[in-house]
């Protein structure tokens, strides 16, 4: 069972660059992060680099092509905007350990239709790895989730984009059910003791 542990937290720390002990959460740098973002609306696609977006998640600043782009697209820059940077709050230790879950497996696999690798291949492990490193400060941002992705190129179903901040805003209630829960056993075994 120990080494089964082992062989789970050496792949966590090597594909979040975290790493969790009782002595707090540490990050170990990871060289490998999405550089482009290839924004999927109906027939056209745009590739951008994830600079370039998050200069426009963090600004409102839109380039020349990625305002062309939404504008055929027919979506609204400050609504594309608002779901790429409104954080959502999480607990990160709880996050992973849903993360790791059948339920959190089943939220990754919903969230990956949108948000997913180039090749289809490991979209649940890529989107997990992203996840847990975007909620080192407590919160988690679509924008933050495109720039942790750990392969270089990430593929964003623009026209569902909202889908997948719902699925964020979801995720992060989960956590937060289980959280109350606990609290409410906690407090009754506490009575009986």
């Amino acid at each position: 069972m120990r080494l089964r542990f082992l062989h789970l937290a050496a792949a966590v720390v090597a594909s979040t660059g975290i790493f969790f002990s009782s002595h707090g959460i540490f990050e170990i740098p990871v060289a490998n992060a999405a550089e482009r973002v290839v924004l999927r609306y109906r027939i056209f696609r745009q590739s951008v680099s994830v600079a370039e977006l998050s200069r426009f998640a963090e600004t409102g600043e839109l380039s020349r092509s990625l305002r062309s782009n939404l504008a055929r697209a027919g979506q609204d820059p400050a609504t594309v905007r608002r779901y790429l940077t409104e954080p959502v709050t999480v607990n990160p230790i709880f996050l992973d350990r849903l993360l790791n879950s059948p339920v959190g497996n089943a939220l990754l696999d919903e969230i990956s239709q949108v948000i997913y690798t180039p090749s289809r291949r490991a979209d649940r492990q890529a989107l997990r790895a992203a996840l847990v490193l975007s909620a080192r400060d407590g919160q988690v941002s679509l924008i933050e989730v495109l720039q942790n992705y750990p392969t270089q190129e990430v593929q964003v179903d623009g026209d569902r984009l909202e889908v997948a901040y719902r699925q964020l805003r979801r995720l992060s209630g989960n956590i937060q059910d289980i959280l109350n829960r606990g609290g409410r056993v906690r407090d009754l075994l506490n009575q009986i003791s």
